[in-house]
């Protein structure tokens, strides 16, 4: 296995990528060349870095440097190299990177191909995937943290932007009765239908859809996602949850709460704000 390695600006990068795959790349990753933090994408984008490194993986050397050659005819300003990638078994090197990760008193998260490490507690499968999600992220694991210390049995929720279906899955998980999953991305709620199945969560507990077909009131409902979309959805989360209904944000960063506050002081009640690693949870009671 060889790496070819191409350092670009952001407005190359996916030319770049696009071009990769037509010369049988068989991985194309984009990584930041100065580590600068993209912490406000708009919806429906994905968004590069000013200098990106683009890592494309081939299994034959000979394609590897047919396509060295190719960039230096099409992209005269780009120096890529080629560089030999150690021996090792990929697959097993990429599962070891994913372990059981345990939020509370009794939620699980864990891998397929991991045991989990307490038969009895509430077990979530989930593997890397479609859609992101995974409980590492900070706000992901704030979010599970609070919905395994909340009391959510028998209770009906809205999980706003649902991603991978993690957090809706793991309040199935610790008994709540039902969950309405819903995402703008349609790869998102792919993933979720699939990760309730591998949950044995059958489709009257949880409901997928567009955020548009929401037309039904609950009394908690999750956004895991960006403090723009936050603001822009306070009037929609207010139509959704009953007179005195909890809505619980993440997706913001610490700096960004008092405004948040203030945005929202006219339709919630500020309870309570959770911080990690910079990232904030933020609990609101509707007026």
């Amino acid at each position: 296995m060889l790496q070819l390695l191409i350092e670009c600006n952001k407005n190359d990068a996916e030319a770049l990528s696009d071009w990769l795959e037509q010369k049988n790349a068989v991985s194309i990753m984009f990584t930041d060349k100065y580590d600068d933090a993209i912490l406000e994408p708009d919806i429906g984008t994905t968004p590069l870095w000013a200098n990106v490194v683009v890592q494309a993986l081939f299994q034959e050397q000979q394609e590897a440097e047919s396509a060295l050659a190719s960039i230096k005819d099409c992209f005269p300003y780009i120096n890529p190299r080629i560089e030999p990638l150690p021996e090792q078994d990929w697959q097993r090197a990429w599962m070891s990177h994913f372990t059981p990760i345990k939020f509370g008193e009794k939620l699980w998260i864990c891998p397929s191909w991991v045991d989990a490490p307490e038969p009895d507690a509430a077990n979530l499968i989930l593997d890397p995937g479609l859609a992101f999600g995974t409980g590492a992220h900070p706000t992901t694991s704030l979010c599970l943290s609070w919905i395994a210390s909340a009391d959510v049995e028998s209770e009906k929720i809205i999980d706003f932007g649902c991603g991978s279906g993690i957090l809706s899955l793991a309040a199935l998980k610790l008994g709540a009765k039902q969950v309405m999953a819903v995402d703008i991305d349609e790869q998102a709620l792919t993933a979720t239908r699939q990760n309730a199945i591998k949950n044995e969560i059958n489709d009257t507990q949880l409901k997928t859809s567009q955020p548009d077909v929401l037309n039904e009131k609950v009394d908690l409902l999750i956004a895991n996602i960006l403090l723009r979309p936050l603001i822009s959805l306070k009037p929609r989360f207010r139509e959704l949850l009953h007179d005195d209904g909890l809505l619980v944000v993440s997706g913001i960063l610490e700096v960004q709460c008092s405004e948040l506050i203030e945005l929202y002081e006219d339709t919630f009640t500020h309870q309570s704000t959770t911080i990690q690693d910079e990232w904030a949870l933020m609990v609101f009671k509707a007026k």
